[in-house]
């Protein structure tokens, strides 16, 4: 005897940009939360990375006068500022604190929790609205370079645990993603380079014409020009989402990983320095490392490696890190190593690595060499003479 259940969910939501979005006259959040219509209010409860408050610290007052002239919406507890960057992922107190506030506010599964925040924020609070109660709507409003153009536009949540990136999480869509191109003008110099680095990766692996903008706008981007990067959030987060969509395994359950592409070395130089090292900037030495690898293997030829490694310079990224090597400075570190095999366990499966053979075109390994990884390391100690960090 046997039960066939199978059924589909078709999952819709909406990326939307704009700029001032706590602005009075700007509709655009109030029409996002009453869109399917309700006879009663809407309660929303804030949740805010505290180093954008920090940084912008009328922001509190903004959100509560927006609100106040709502006739539909209102919150249903004072905003909650937790703890961003990793540290908010490194441990559950401030995951807690959400499902408190949850809890404690009545917010209920036709309430909303609005995150408001860099990428560690947003996949610590998606994580906690998609359990309370089996999933609360969830909206996010994502203020970094990174979580605008990557992380924040996908269906990823999650903390960290037993000491790895992400152990605890799921795969839960937001409501909806609202990109306030505003937010950026106040990062410092690295939470703004940071997030340029998954624009570089997803050009490598699906578009070689993105590629060539970056390369052509590499100056302006670093001089921090507005217009140019909200074309590079614009067509980073569409080619994220592009590949979610058409991937068929939009909640990852194969072993190849794309959009990981560099990420297995990214994730172990995090921890091993301890997190001091920003995501953006791993996963460009993760790139680095793997361009390297590639060159080293006979996968891409060396006038290729040469250009995107100078990409990665001219838009202020270091492609080297000490702990890449142990501490003599004469091998690999052997941590370094074991980041393969926890890639491989977080992924499940078989080790399955991409490499890009040629601008916008990806392949997958599934085992790596030890001896072509520690010249791809010792390249990026020559290649750190030849270019301005």
């Amino acid at each position: 005897m046997k039960i066939n259940q199978n059924f589909s969910i078709n999952y819709t939501y909406d990326i939307l940009f704009t700029r001032e979005l706590f602005a009075p006259s700007n509709p655009l959040l109030n029409d996002v939360i009453t869109k399917n219509g309700s006879d009663k209010a809407i309660k929303i409860a804030f949740v805010i990375d505290k180093g954008l408050n920090d940084c912008q610290p009328e922001l509190i007052s903004k959100i509560e006068n927006y609100v106040s002239k709502q006739e539909k919406i209102n919150m249903a507890c004072p905003p909650l500022i937790v703890i961003g960057g990793e540290e908010t992922k490194n441990s559950t107190e401030e995951f807690v604190k959400v499902l408190s506030i949850v809890n404690d506010a009545k917010i209920d599964r036709h309430a909303f929790v609005v995150a408001i925040g860099g990428g560690a924020v947003l996949d610590m609070v998606g994580f906690a609205s998609a359990i309370a109660h089996r999933g609360i709507r969830h909206i996010r409003i994502p203020t970094t370079v990174l979580s605008q153009n990557d992380s924040g536009v996908g269906v990823k949540n999650g903390i960290n645990y037993f000491g790895k990136k992400n152990f605890l999480g799921n795969f839960a869509p937001p409501f909806a993603v609202i990109n306030d191109l505003t937010f950026l003008t106040t990062l410092d110099e690295r939470d703004w380079r940071s997030g340029m680095s998954e624009a570089i990766k997803v050009a490598l692996i699906k578009n070689q014409e993105f590629f060539l903008w970056l390369e052509k706008n590499a100056i302006a981007l670093s001089n921090r020009d507005l217009d140019a990067m909200e074309k590079l959030v614009f067509d980073c987060a569409q080619l994220h989402t592009d590949h979610i969509s058409n991937s068929n395994d939009p909640f990852e359950m194969g072993s190849s990983r794309p959009l990981d592409f560099g990420h297995w070395a990214a994730h172990k130089l995090e921890q091993l320095t301890k997190f001091e090292v920003k995501h953006g900037e791993a996963v460009a030495i993760g790139i680095a490392l793997d361009i390297a690898y590639a060159m080293h293997a006979g996968f891409l030829d060396t006038p290729t490696t040469d250009r995107i490694l100078k990409l990665l310079s001219d838009l202020g990224f270091s492609l080297f890190h000490p702990l890449l090597l142990d501490p003599t400075g004469t091998k690999v570190n052997p941590e370094l190593i074991k980041g393969l095999e926890e890639f491989r366990e977080h992924l499940g499966g078989e080790l399955t690595i991409t490499m890009v053979e040629k601008i916008g075109e990806k392949f997958d390994v599934h085992e790596m060499n030890s001896e072509w990884i520690e010249k791809a390391v010792f390249t990026l100690v020559e290649k750190k003479e030849m270019y301005a960090y």
